[in-house]
């Protein structure tokens, strides 16, 4: 009887729900949109209850499409979009704010107060993060102390805290499991990742009530069943990881080196450090990869704000095309960029360089300037901005990195693809499993469920579909990489 693995994939903008066969390929997929909402300048917000029945409707749809039986499938794994965080009631479930998602700004005041008063050196060696709005910690303080009542009813033990994983777990469990993994935890700048624990000292700093705070486990472990009345089957949860790592794992990144970049409404570029914290010297982010048993996997992260999101914004705000698909065909319809660059900094800039107050800008337009070489400007921004992180992530590592290994739905592009080996100067590769996130969550059930020995062993259905090599000359792409590096300066 063939064994399938469900893997619940959460992201920014939408929640699905995958069937996969243990060989990786994927047999049925539903998801919905989830909106976002921006109340002010800066603020970005979703509904928590939209993210569980956005959730709730695609496990059911892609069981009931599938005509698959609940009983053939092994278990369960749950992966999502980082750092956005919700506070809901312990006993109904109600979120007492909108949840805080990863993007949003409305921090960056209290962060720089914390860089002021000297902050930051004690929570990078304790956490591997830069003070940031990106992360939970000030999003959690700025909920309790802007919602009436909300800090006492915290401290009463009234009210739990948890990012997207945590609150959709104690959804599918009914409110029998609060608990979240090492990976997400790692996420929140409140989490010692070299203790392990939750930290009493950053808890103090940010004025956050441990009584809040979701039990922490391995990446695979038994997080309890979801609940009959929403499945009519209790299936084991067996695993669960934040995206980028759901990512690394999905992408068999299992030796020490090896890199992956993932390019949805962000791009995450991560690479595999082994089981030695190193603290970044060049401003990229330190994270658990993954935890197995009391094993630590760290990983080097560089993170991109923006950019699927450049091509939203050309499609949306200035209506240059309908479909992303025809960007690649508009980006070869001409012979260069025409001197134009796109810095996508519409959330500020993050890897390396951390300015908050940077501006989106489209700089070097000339009269000749058409539609097209705005369009690819957009798509070599996904390359400059990479290459920003693998240079930071090489002088942290004392080494190159050789090849990387890349997914998410800008990959279907072949022309960025191209462009990101040739400013790269590596081999790129894409693998035959697109949906390298939610099989990552699924190799995690898949190890829990017993369908593969170790994550080792889910790493041999890994492979690469298409892969591209660099071909322009090293003078040509430093001379550009040197106007993309202007561009950006200019921008803040």
């Amino acid at each position: 009887m063939e064994t399938y693995i469900l893997s619940i994939d959460i992201g920014t903008s939408s929640s699905r729900a995958i069937l996969f066969k243990c060989d990786g390929s994927v047999h049925s997929v539903a998801g919905k949109e989830i909106p976002l909402y921006y109340p002010k300048d800066g603020w970005v917000e979703q509904n928590p209850q939209e993210l569980v029945d956005n959730t709730v409707w695609a496990v059911q749809k892609v069981i009931s499409q599938s005509g698959i039986s609940p009983s053939k499938i092994a278990g369960v794994g749950i992966t999502n979009q980082r750092e956005t965080t919700i506070i809901w009631d312990k006993k109904t479930g109600e979120p007492i704010y909108n949840a805080i998602v990863w993007q949003d700004r409305r921090t960056l005041e209290y962060c720089e107060s914390l860089k002021r008063n000297g902050c930051e050196n004690i929570i990078r060696s304790k956490t591997g993060l830069l003070i940031d709005p990106y992360f939970s910690a000030t999003k959690i303080k700025w909920i309790l102390d802007n919602v009436e009542g909300a800090r006492a009813r915290a401290e009463n033990g009234e009210l739990l805290f948890g990012t997207v994983d945590s609150y959709i777990l104690w959804y599918l469990t009914c409110g029998y499991v609060h608990a979240t993994d090492a990976s997400n935890a790692s996420r929140t700048m409140l989490y010692n990742i070299i203790g392990q624990n939750w930290d009493e000292n950053l808890l103090e700093l940010f004025d956050i009530p441990c009584l809040m705070l979701p039990d922490v486990y391995s990446n695979i472990y038994d997080y309890g069943r979801i609940n009959l009345d929403i499945m009519g089957s209790g299936l084991a949860i067996g695993g669960m990881a934040g995206d980028q790592q759901a990512a690394l794992i999905g992408q068999g990144c299992f030796r020490q080196g090896m890199a992956k970049a993932t390019y949805g409404t962000g791009c995450f570029s991560m690479v595999n450090m082994g089981n030695e914290m190193l603290v970044s010297e060049h401003r990229m982010l330190t994270t658990i990869g993954y935890k197995v048993g009391g094993n630590v996997t760290y990983a080097l992260e560089g993170s991109i704000f923006n950019a699927g999101t450049a091509i939203q914004f050309l499609r949306d705000n200035f209506g240059f095309f309908e479909n992303a698909k025809e960007t690649q065909e508009m980006a070869l319809s001409v012979s260069d960029n025409g001197g134009v660059y796109f810095v996508p900094a519409f959330t500020g800039i993050g890897a390396p360089h951390w300015r908050s107050e940077a501006k989106g800008l489209i700089y070097g337009l000339s009269r000749d300037t058409r539609k097209e070489h705005i369009v690819r400007a957009a798509l070599e921004a996904q390359a400059y901005q990479t290459r920003d992180l693998i240079t930071a992530m090489e002088h942290d590592l004392g080494h190159d990195i050789n090849y990387m290994r890349i997914d998410g739905g800008m990959v279907a592009n072949e022309f960025m693809c191209q462009f990101l080996a040739d400013i790269l100067g590596v081999r790129v590769e894409v693998p035959v499993v697109l949906e390298s996130t939610a099989w990552g969550a699924a190799c995690l059930a898949g190890v829990s469920a017993g369908v593969f020995e170790n994550l080792e062993d889910s790493a041999n259905m890994w492979k690469s579909t298409k892969s591209y090599d660099y071909k322009l000359r090293k003078d040509v792409v430093d001379k550009n990489y040197l106007k993309w590096k202007d561009a950006v300066h200019k921008s803040y």
